[in-house]
């Protein structure tokens, strides 16, 4: 029987790198969803985006930074992550800060998509009112036109971000809902990580 005391890595980092793996291995579609929680103004929102990338240092994902997520971000960095896998029954919970990777991070992640992707996030007024999906289609071919040539470059408002969690919990599903709870968190980014047991 799997013990999330003695059987889960005692680095969090270690611990999701091995849940990950098993999750890429379960029969889920995508293993890198991830829900991100944002909050400003008091409101908080979330929505479902894939993970791209990530270390010991946290997570990454890409977005519009106009977008409600950028938005929310900007205003405050406080940010929250939960990886769901069911056919495994484990969750991961991160609560952190979310920062802008560099240009040239995102530009090295942004020549790796198809170029109709490429073309999406330069038509795509992410989170804005839109009239029609006419309009959207028109923007699309308006920028099918000025690439025609050429490759999409990065667009400024568009990019990534890395998490840098100050907590991550391992939450494994148990019979009669007893699930078994380990929170690891750190005061600060320097800090070291403590563990501790969580009642189900």
């Amino acid at each position: 029987m799997f013990d999330i005391a003695t059987d889960l890595p005692d680095d969090p980092f270690a611990a999701f790198a091995a849940w990950y793996s098993e999750a890429e291995k379960a029969p889920a579609a995508l293993p890198n969803a991830m829900t991100l929680a944002s909050c400003s103004n008091g409101q908080p929102s979330a929505r479902i985006v894939l993970l791209k990338g990530w270390d010991n240092k946290g997570f990454v994902f890409f977005t519009n930074y106009q977008s409600r997520k950028g938005e929310d971000i900007a205003a405050n960095q406080r940010v929250a992550l939960l990886f769901y896998w069911d056919s495994l029954l484990r969750q991961v919970r991160v609560e952190g800060k979310a920062e802008k990777i560099s240009q040239q991070e995102s530009r090295a992640y942004f020549v790796t998509r198809p170029r109709s992707s490429q073309i999406g996030a330069w038509a795509s007024q992410q989170s804005r009112k839109l009239a029609s999906r006419a309009t959207l289609d028109t923007r699309v071919r308006h920028y099918e036109e000025v690439f025609r040539h050429r490759e999409p470059e990065l667009p400024d408002f568009w990019g990534g971000y890395l998490v840098r969690p100050l907590l991550m919990e391992f939450w494994h599903g148990e019979k009669a809902r007893l699930h078994q709870r380990r929170m690891f968190q750190r005061a600060d980014l320097t800090a070291k990580w403590e563990s501790n047991l969580l009642y189900p």
